[in-house]
């Protein structure tokens, strides 16, 4: 027996914790490898000398300006901040003889993120400083010194922030003051011998704990660390060499062809904002990436991806040199822009149509600036993902998609990794979610072999991505992480690792993967369904923003090709990458801190100021000057946006209001004067789609202009029964609403059909417990529906009484905040609609303030409004997978419908929905205290309604309903000569044959030409042949995608005859766009 056996096999626990302590920064830091990592270390003058200057306030100062100011001395240990402030360092360096022959590097630690520049103003890489994971603190001076080293001079943009912001935002309110110690300005020398070791040792006592314990090459593993470790003397420098063949030995051993194959890529998530403003993302883009340029110097098979286009554009504008060697190193294939899309969206909130503007954005500057479209759509890290988005994705030009977001499923674990998704109407991309389940690997063993056992198709494809690097906040790989990656590229007891662009990964899927599986229909992300519901104006702006630029786009394109207006490419251009930023997905959902949202505020002030200008523009270019001034009103017209003819109430322009006061009980128009006489209300009657129709003044009216002669005006009126209820009743329904604002009876005249079922209400108003796990701002949990109470106290009033508007009001305080609830209850002639007009002083926290209807309707499923199309979903929860759906997005509406009978419940700006059995729910508000602790405080204004119709979903016109609720008749007061123009009598597009095809955008083309484009999509999930039809200069019509390429060379559409309409042929929920050139 040897007398120092080590029985490795009887206490390997032990072996392991020893080589823990010796690879780790610890107590035994002057024994183990961390003792002989630096050769030498210097610091203080003459060597190293600092000098600051501090900007003013939140400034984030360029090189230029920084580099002109006054310096004052500076040392180690001094603080700065307070958080958001900018510190320029100018370092001077004399590098003594002691260190020629060796590497050296400035070890500079500011206990928060910098960047290191040139003396000329280069952006040289980024730093990360504290003890933390991420920690990057190092910059080399030169690879190999001489004797005679010349003085350098650089400087440090210190940021008072760190990689995730301001603190920990569960604990901390992030608008607090954080001051930063400079804790080093080192001169060192590395010992690189040791340095490898290190990394050595990192690779294989990891598989010693990570691998099988039944595995032999466990215990190979184990042995050979515990071999090092004992070979090692931190005395003897010469015991490294040694030490490292024992390593070098161990990594001989390589692993099968048969072994699974790993795709690594390196990539540092940014997020565009969350726990720091845009403008300092701009500053994370410059560092992370100019990190990245460096190590590929040192490793020339590194491959680096970097996603939206938003992030690129701003490194163009403000580091115009960083962008150009990035150009350059995409040239070579080592750094990927990857991503399709403008920025990294949420894909639950933003409309069909935002959606494609991210893609076409997003891939237009791809083709722009790096000659080539990205064929991956990249998003590791979103809510949720639509059921439109395959479609979408394909019709942007790119064919794969990649995630791994829903492998944080707080219920069911999605069953997936490598398959095929398909989506509303059948388009399908190959879809890959890593199976390390980050995107922010390590480079670790642990994380490969999860690759293996967390694989969910390997029976059908033996490969798998995996995306390595600091991310989030940015930072990326490190040279730690490329060091261990190199060491597994091929170890027996690894797979197998290669560096390659992500395409490549997906060719070899598609080229040998056999019988992949497919899902169909959302990605649904079981965890930050509050997201639906946070930051409620943030999420208003956005759906208005939408449809003010639809609004623009149209009317600007109609001006332009009636040759009156120049259309105003580049500012709208401008508006939708302002409101694609908008849309990113720790913006939208509301789940950033609070300085986001009053940047976000700023944006969309701008977005509605320059688009409200816009649209005055085209107007007066289509009227040949709409006017305001009020003695020279004689008129005004009604503007239709939708594709299709609508009634509705209007308001009277204020200069024509004493006019339209006095028409009398005969006269063609149907008027209401409000009870404070504010306004003066009139019925416009069949309003052609994409037109509008000018009323005078009623001495001139013609009858057909408002209601058509001989029938006798809609009415409606408000009372108040003898048991102290209110009742709105029109010729179409008859509602009565309680004390509290319930409706406790919602009565279909036409169909002598109750609609709330015996015992229930609708409008019940529901203060919930909102104290989820961890989430803040992201999560409402499922057993927030078991404490709740139903809201009483309110008084209600008669405000409207007709005969074109009747109203109620409903007061009432909301829960121990002292919040306010003053809620306008309305039924209007011509409709059955009941809507509901709120405005809220909120107060609350930690609360979820719900509404709920309960219907006599049964049926399995409900419809859900999505991008382009809808989505059923069970009202049942009979699975568990039924269950976690217990909250989910809807856009503009959700319908419940059964057999000849469904009521949609509609909204114009709200996104949390729940049907469960016959009760409908939509959330209204929130209350969380993180990552922004004045989130949703203070005062909304919202709307909800209540649309009743016969037939089921697909038999209503449902969709055009909660159209019309968010996109209301314009009325544009005219002057004499304004009222004869005829630009917009007739409509310049509409849609027939096919009343489930909607007409979405009309717009000019991306290429400049007298072209424009329409696009179109199938609304109810059926087939159709609809008739297209346009009133502007068209020579000839191409189906193209979103890109606006041409789809095959039979893309060409022919016109009807003597006519310019063309037949276009729908799918169930198919996109698609038409492009009309002009000559």
């Amino acid at each position: 027996m040897q007398k120092h056996m080590s029985y490795l096999q009887k206490h390997p626990s032990i072996t392991r914790s020893r080589l823990s302590n010796f690879i780790g920064n610890n107590q035994w830091n002057d024994v183990n490898i961390q003792s002989v990592l630096y050769d030498q270390r210097i610091s203080g003058e003459p060597h190293v000398m600092l000098e600051v200057w501090s900007a003013p306030g939140q400034e984030r100062p360029t090189f230029g300006h920084a580099v002109k100011q006054e310096f004052s001395p500076a040392k180690v240990g001094q603080v700065f901040g307070p958080s958001w402030t900018t510190h320029w360092f100018r370092v001077t360096v004399n590098i003594p003889k002691e260190f020629a022959g060796k590497k050296v590097q400035f070890l500079f630690d500011t206990n928060s993120e910098a960047m290191v520049w040139s003396a000329d103003g280069e952006p040289i890489m980024g730093l990360t400083g504290g003890n933390g994971g991420e920690r990057h603190v190092d910059y080399t001076l030169t690879a190999q010194a001489s004797e005679h080293e010349k003085q350098r001079v650089f400087y440090m943009e210190m940021a008072c922030n760190d990689l995730f912001g301001n603190g920990d935002y569960h604990e901390h309110p992030q608008d607090r003051a954080i001051y930063y110690q400079l804790s080093s300005a080192d001169l060192v020398a590395p010992n690189e011998g040791a340095w490898a070791l290190y990394h050595d040792l990192e690779v294989i006592v990891e598989m010693a704990s990570r691998l099988s314990q039944d595995s032999p090459r466990s215990w190979q593993a184990l042995t050979a660390a515990n071999a090092i470790v004992n070979v090692f003397d931190h005395a003897d420098l010469s015991s490294i060499e040694p030490a490292r063949e024992l390593a070098r030995q161990f990594f001989k051993a390589q692993g099968s062809e048969a072994n699974h194959q790993v795709y690594a890529i390196g990539n540092c998530h940014i997020d565009t904002a969350w726990l720091w403003p845009y403008a300092e993302t701009k500053r994370k883009a410059a560092r992370s990436w100019s990190t990245q340029l460096q190590l590929m110097e040192s490793y020339p098979e590194y491959r680096f991806a970097a996603s939206q286009a938003q992030q690129f554009e701003w490194l163009k504008e403000n580091y115009s040199s960083l962008f150009a060697k990035i150009q350059d190193k995409a040239k070579t294939g080592q750094f990927i822009p990857i991503g399709s899309t403008w920025v990294e969206m949420d894909c639950n909130l933003p409309s069909g149509e935002s959606l494609a503007r991210q893609f076409l954005l997003g891939q237009q500057f791809y083709k722009e600036h790096f000659g080539e479209i990205s064929d991956v759509f990249w998003l590791p890290d979103t809510f949720g993902y639509s059921s439109q988005l395959p479609q979408i994705v394909r019709l942007s030009g790119a064919k794969y998609f990649f995630t791994q977001k829903l492998s944080w499923n707080n219920i069911n674990k999605f069953p997936n990794t490598t398959f095929r998704w398909i989506g509303l109407d059948g388009s399908h991309v190959l879809t890959h979610m890593a199976p390390s389940e980050t995107y922010g690997a390590q480079c670790r063993p642990g994380e490969l072999i999860d690759s293996v056992k967390k694989h969910k198709d390997i029976a059908y494809t033996n490969e798998s991505l995996y995306l390595f690097g600091n991310g989030d906040g940015g930072g990326g790989p490190l040279r730690a992480m490329l060091e261990r990656l190199r060491r597994m590229e091929n170890v027996d007891g690894l797979p197998r690792v290669k560096q390659a662009h992500p395409r490549e990964f997906y060719e070899h899927v598609e080229r040998t993967a056999t019988d992949l599986v497919a899902w169909k229909g959302e990605l649904y992300f079981e965890l930050h369904r509050g997201t639906y519901t946070s930051q409620s104006n943030n999420k208003l702006w956005n759906r208005q923003s939408e449809f003010i630029l639809r609004e623009v786009e149209l009317l600007s394109t109609v001006a332009h090709m009636h040759g009156k207006h120049q259309y105003p490419a580049n500012e709208l251009t401008r508006l939708w990458k302002l409101v694609c930023l908008n849309q990113f997905h720790d913006v939208i959902p509301g789940s950033s801190i609070n300085v986001v949202y009053r940047d976000s505020d700023k944006i969309y002030e701008d977005v509605f100021a320059s688009a409200k200008k816009l649209r005055q523009d085209a107007l007066a270019g289509i009227y040949g000057g709409a006017s305001e001034a009020g003695d020279a009103v004689v008129g005004f017209a009604v503007l239709n946006t939708t594709g299709w003819m609508r009634s509705s109430v209007v308001a009277v322009p204020a200069a024509l209001a004493p006019q339209f006061a006095g028409a009398k009980a005969g006269d063609a128009v149907h008027t209401q004067v409000s009870k404070d006489g504010a306004e003066v209300l009139v019925l416009a009657s069949n309003i052609p789609g994409c037109s509008a129709q000018v009323i005078q003044a009623p001495s001139l009216l013609q009858a057909e202009q408002v209601a058509a002669p001989g029938l006798v005006p809609a009415q409606v009126r408000a009372s108040q029964s003898g048991d102290g209820s209110f009742v709105l009743e029109n010729r179409q329904v008859r509602v009565t609403v309680d004390r509290n604002g319930r409706v406790t009876s919602y009565y279909d005249r036409l169909e002598e059909r109750e609609l709330v079922a015996a015992g229930q209400a609708g409008n019940v108003l529901e203060l919930y417990d909102d104290v989820p796990l961890y989430w803040d701002a992201w999560d409402v949990e499922i057993y927030a529906l078991e404490k709740y109470r139903a809201l009483e106290g309110g008084e209600v009033a008669i405000g409207e009484e007709g005969p074109l508007v009747a109203s109620l009001y409903l007061s009432m305080d909301i829960g121990p905040g002292g919040s306010k609830l003053r809620q306008k209850i309305s039924l209007s002639a011509e409709s059955p609609r009941l809507d509901f007009e709120n405005d809220l002083d909120w107060h609350e926290s930690r609360k979820w303030l719900r509404t709920s209807f309960t219907w006599d309707i049964y049926s399995d499923q409900a419809t859900y409004e999505t991008q382009y199309g809808v989505v059923q979903r069970p009202t049942h929860r009979n699975t568990t997978w039924d269950m976690a759906k217990f909250e989910v997005c809807g856009h503009k509406f959700a319908d419940l419908s059964e057999f000849g009978y469904g009521v949609a419940l509609l909204n114009n700006s709200k996104y949390g929905y729940a049907t469960v059995g016959n009760t409908m729910s939509l959330s209204l508000m929130r209350a969380p205290k993180a990552p922004d602790e004045h989130c949703d405080m203070g005062r909304h204004r919202f709307q909800y309604a209540i649309y009743p119709h016969a037939g089921t979903f697909s038999e209503s016109n449902v969709v055009q309903e909660a159209y019309q609720f968010n996109v209301p008749l314009q009325v544009i007061p005219l002057g004499l000569t304004a009222c004869s123009a005829d630009s917009l009598a007739q409509p310049c597009f509409s849609v027939s044959g096919a009343r489930n095809v909607v007409l979405d955008c009309v717009k000019m083309a991306e290429d400049g030409s007298d072209s424009y484009v329409v696009r179109l999509y199938e609304a109810y999930g059926g087939h159709a042949r609809a008739l297209v039809t346009t009133k502007l200069p068209a020579a000839r019509a191409h189906k193209v995608d979103i890109l606006e390429e041409r789809m095959g060379e039979d893309s060409e559409l022919a016109w009807v005859a003597r006519s310019r309409t063309v037949e276009v042929a729908f799918k169930p929920f198919e996109v698609v766009t038409l492009k009309y050139f002009a000559r």
